[in-house]
């Protein structure tokens, strides 16, 4: 009875020892350039934009664009019609030729007291050089006649100066009113303050439009006109990522309206974060000479944070990330699986930097991690896992 069940443990020990070795997918520890990114969603807006109000109240007599329409910087939008705002451009303009007269009234004044004055300073000279070569000669109440003529000419010159004076500012006044009314009438033309597009008209011909000269005013506006050839696109950061924004990174721009990928730069972000969803804004200048893109349109944008070059790689499913250290499995030169320790770097969405526990041209298990044990001898095969190539961008 011994003797069955001594061959039979022999055949289960020979079946053992011819099991077959287990198949681990590999792939080599590369060198190679990598940058760690972040995807986000983001909205195109104009540039700027704005409603444009009239600054006096008037009825639009003519209006000539409407929605989509391209505008220059300085083209006439619409001309409003305001009578009573005429007829104080024609009274100031009447204020303004009836100070000039006065002016030139005055000077003839002054010009009068000083031939006047002239007349008389001659006289009392003459009188006064005849009583000093003959005393006696003129009498002293002639001579006091003719010193109080003198000087009340002399006084009617400072007059007629003061005269002339006053007239002067009363012309500066009334030029002053008149280029305030001057100014209105100019308002009552609206104009485009910078290349844009019409996105939205508010007034057609008659209505009515008030003047728009506090932020409390309900005034309608006539139009609105967006900046469309340069645009803002505008994507929000997460918190944890907004140590590594910087003016002039990279982002790559993917158009969702026709899925073609165009580059930018980072221009400006808020450097704020909005409590309700702890991200600060970003924003890339997208040129639109052609406005083939429209504000409101999305975009998938993907934002270099960190860039390595040359550094320590493996894919990103080789690595065992643990409560306190990541690890990766590796296969040694007598093909037996080895757990190692293992530092990590930056990381890119297949690839991740190994700043500690690997040298280059070692092999990583890639998949199945869990059916390996440590010391095991396993079959290695290279995986299909696409490696980076010495200087690519990753």
């Amino acid at each position: 009875m011994a003797l069955p069940c001594f061959v039979f443990t022999g055949c289960k020990e020979q079946q053992a020892d011819s099991a077959p070795i287990a198949t681990a997918s590999i792939a080599p520890v590369t060198r190679g350039n990598l940058s760690s990114t972040l995807t986000v969603a983001g909205e195109f807006q104009p540039y700027q934009e704005v409603e444009l109000h009239a600054k006096v109240s008037g009825y639009i007599r003519k209006i000539n664009v409407d929605i989509g329409d391209r505008v220059k910087t300085g083209q006439v939008i619409a001309t409003l019609e305001v009578p009573e705002l005429i007829a104080q451009v024609a009274g100031s303009q009447a204020e303004v030729r009836h100070s000039q007269s006065e002016i030139a009234r005055e000077q003839s004044g002054v010009a009068l007291a000083e031939a006047s004055y002239a007349a008389v300073h001659a006289a009392f000279t003459r009188l006064s050089e005849a009583s000093r070569r003959r005393p006696g000669l003129v009498a002293e109440q002639e001579l006091d006649d003719a010193r109080a003529k003198d000087l009340d000419a002399q006084a009617r010159i400072n007059v007629a100066n003061s005269d002339l004076e006053a007239s002067k500012e009363q012309l500066g006044i009334s030029q002053a009113d008149n280029q305030r009314v001057q100014s209105l009438k100019d308002y009552s033309v609206v104009t485009a303050p910078f290349n844009g597009v019409i996105t939205m008209r508010y007034a057609d011909v008659g209505s009515l439009i008030q003047a728009g000269t506090a932020s409390n005013t309900q005034s309608m506006p006539v139009v609105k006109v967006a900046q469309s050839d340069l645009l803002r696109l505008r994507m929000p950061v997460p918190e944890e990522d907004v140590l590594f924004l910087h003016i002039g990174g990279d982002v790559s721009i993917k158009l969702q309206a026709n899925g073609k990928t165009i580059s930018g730069k980072i221009v400006r972000f808020t450097r704020e974060l909005t409590t309700s969803t702890r991200t600060m804004l970003v924003e890339v200048d997208v040129p639109n000479p052609d406005l083939t893109l429209s504000a409101g349109m999305t975009a998938q944008t993907t934002i270099v944070l960190e860039a390595q070059k040359n550094v320590l790689t493996v894919p990103a499913s080789a690595v065992l990330k643990g409560d306190t250290q990541a690890s990766v499995l590796i296969v040694d030169s007598e093909n037996k699986v080895q757990k190692v320790p293992v530092t990590l770097g930056i990381q890119s969405p297949d690839r991740i930097e190994i700043t500690q526990g690997l040298s280059e041209h070692q092999s990583v298990i890639v998949s199945g991690q869990t059916n390996y044990q440590p010391g095991q001898v396993v079959h290695p095969q290279l995986s299909t896992i696409s490696m980076p190539k010495q200087g690519d961008n990753q």
